[in-house]
């Protein structure tokens, strides 16, 4: 790719002591003129300024489900920031605030944020002049005459002032960075929080459900024992001791695939707290309940969910940055200018420096216009300008998610609670026929078959009831981080 640049420099007060070779008056007659030079070349640019817009997204006035049928539409929306305090169970909020410490991925996000602000700081110095200082020591010979030495100390400054608001668009990008990185942090957080409690329900619902097989299989030990009983009195035949056994024998099986389940449960757990997997063995091996959260959420609005959802903040935080980088690709096609000069005392001897040194100071100012790079300049506007479009339609997408999570989630929340309704009530009926086909198997009354299926009618309802309980407090967590619930 070949450039190249038109430049008018001119230097004034370069000299030692008092002399100086160039006329005092070069500088204020050069750098009009090359200004001029600068505004007249630049005169054909279409650098135009530009304005954030969001993408127009139709938005619904209120969501299509209610979380509860006791909420109004009139309520005050709850207040979600530890949205994790209202399912009551301490031991969940000590696992939840631990991971919001100590999870690698947070920390990762962490670091990254300062790594972002650290940028904006170096973009931010360079809007600064850049002032450095040197010292230096010649020692010199030449043919028979005798070596001389030199000895030399200054300051020297530059700077580029931002005539077209290049730096100063790439501070903005710079900031706008930041603000895409405190918010990703945030989304970490809330993912991480939603994480955690996802793993600590389905950890309860599994040991739920490990307590309703074992005392299925301990109904089922009995019943085995009576037919055993029976069948040596001749009352049944072996096949019906060997149907009560097949049961018994099922229900066991279940009983290590889901002590399994419950181990890997809490070794993510552990990992997800920043520990080794065991760490958490002895806190969670006990049975405790599946912790349901309260029933009186009241939803905020749409569009109020919209600013809370960090991810939606940093989708529109990313079409800053890529705003103020078209704007910075754009002041690029301007001509550019610099100030630098310098200071500094000379002396053949160090005492000398401080007593009849010389001094030296000098002055430059140039600009610098671009005339010709084969079309570079303009091509990374418009590369900046597609970016600008990917991080617009970017939104968009991460708006309609954002929506459809909420929709998922309620939808969700409202069919489980449903369903677990049938499943009680089923429950209940399985549990009472499962007694009388004890009873009237006892009596000699019905056969085997009968009591096989109310045992396994009554042990695949608890099971779904356990699950389902699970699943409804799964779903809460899953619309509290649709909401944005936990973002502090």
């Amino acid at each position: 790719m070949n450039s190249f640049t038109a430049s008018y420099a001119a230097r004034t007060m370069a000299s030692q002591k008092s002399e100086s070779p160039w006329p005092r008056r070069g500088l204020p007659r050069a750098l009009p003129f090359a200004m001029a030079i600068a505004v007249s070349l630049s005169g054909c640019s279409s650098w135009s300024p530009r304005t954030q817009e969001l993408p127009a997204i139709a938005l619904p006035a209120a969501w299509s489900t209610a979380a509860s049928p006791t909420s109004a539409a009139n309520d005050p929306a709850t207040s979600l920031a530890q949205w994790w305090q209202r399912f009551n169970d301490p031991l969940l909020s000590t696992l939840v605030a631990q991971a919001l410490q100590a999870n690698t991925s947070i920390r990762s996000a962490q670091a990254a944020l300062q790594q972002s602000r650290a940028l904006r700081d170096v973009q931010s110095a360079g809007l600064l002049p850049d002032v450095s200082a040197s010292g230096s020591v010649q020692r010199s010979k030449s043919g028979g005459n005798d070596a001389s030495n030199s000895f030399r100390v200054g300051l020297d400054a530059s700077w580029e002032p931002d005539v077209f608001g290049g730096k100063h668009s790439a501070v903005n990008a710079a900031e706008a960075d930041t603000q895409v990185a405190e918010a990703t942090l945030a989304d970490v957080q809330v993912s991480m929080a939603a994480e955690v409690a996802l793993a600590y329900i389905q950890l309860r619902g599994q040991q739920a459900q490990a307590m309703i097989a074992r005392n299925n299989l301990a109904s089922q030990n009995e019943t085995l024992q009576i037919t055993d009983w029976r069948a040596q009195a001749g009352l049944v035949t072996s096949v019906e001791v060997e149907q009560a056994r097949t049961a018994r024998e099922q229900t066991s099986a279940q009983i290590p695939t889901l002590e399994a389940s419950m181990a890997k449960t809490r070794h993510a757990l552990a990992v997800l707290t920043g520990q080794p997997p065991e760490a958490l063995q002895a806190l969670l091996t006990d049975s405790l309940a599946i912790p349901q959260a309260a029933d009186d959420l009241a939803l905020s609005i749409p569009a109020q969910t919209l600013r809370q959802r960090p991810d939606v903040r940093a989708a529109e935080q990313r079409i800053s940055a890529a705003l103020a980088r078209v704007s910075a690709a754009d002041a690029a096609r301007y001509p550019s200018f610099s100030i630098s000069g310098s200071l500094g005392l000379s002396a053949l001897t160090l005492g000398a420096l401080g007593n009849g040194a010389s001094v030296v100071n000098a002055l430059l100012g140039s600009v610098s216009v671009p005339l010709f790079d084969g079309g570079a300049a303009r091509a990374q506007v418009r590369a900046q300008t597609a970016a600008l479009e990917q991080a617009r339609v970017a939104y968009e997408s991460v708006v309609l998610t954002a929506l459809k999570d909420v929709e998922d989630a309620l939808v969700a929340l409202r069919g489980d609670r449903d369903r677990l309704t049938h499943l009680q009530s089923a429950a209940t009926a399985a549990g009472n026929a499962d007694q009388l086909a004890q009873q009237r198997y006892n009596s000699g009354l019905i056969d085997f078959q009968t009591v096989l299926q109310t045992q396994r009618a009554l042990l695949t309802t608890q099971d779904s009831v356990a699950s389902t309980s699970a699943d409804i407090s799964a779903d809460h967590v899953r619309l509290y981080k649709a909401l944005g619930g936990g973002w502090f």
